[in-house]
């Protein structure tokens, strides 16, 4: 099983910037991708980036491609979410979880964080 903890997230004013990190541990080598998901209040878990352990490929929501960028240091374990120029609707949890392949679907990811509270004011 894989472990999944995130942090850094916060509060931040509109147009600023924030990193999150998400460090696993346990079986690592037995998933391939790390995705990143958020849910704001009232609204269903949304994909916002992912990215594969060896390779590096990576994906991002369409909407978000741009202003977010999604990096790994397979050595420490760790995925990293660079979220910049950050706006209200940008408010949410947001979650990393494990998965066998980079896709954009929660349902294929089968260990999950407890996520990151991600507070952006105008």
């Amino acid at each position: 099983q894989v472990r999944l903890v995130e942090s850094g997230g916060g509060l931040v004013q509109a147009g600023g910037s924030l990193r999150l990190s998400c460090a696993a541990s346990g079986r690592t080598f037995s998933r391939s991708a790390v995705g990143w998901f958020r849910q704001a209040p009232g609204k269903e878990r949304e994909f916002v980036a992912g990215i594969t352990w060896s390779v590096g490929t990576s994906d991002y929501a369409t909407s978000l491609k741009g202003r977010f960028t999604v990096s790994r240091d397979s050595g420490a374990n760790t995925v990293y979410l660079q979220m910049n120029s950050l706006k209200p609707e940008d408010t949410a949890i947001y979650y990393c979880a494990a998965a066998n392949v980079l896709t954009r679907l929660a349902s294929f990811y089968d260990s999950w964080g407890q996520g990151t509270q991600v507070t952006v004011s105008s």
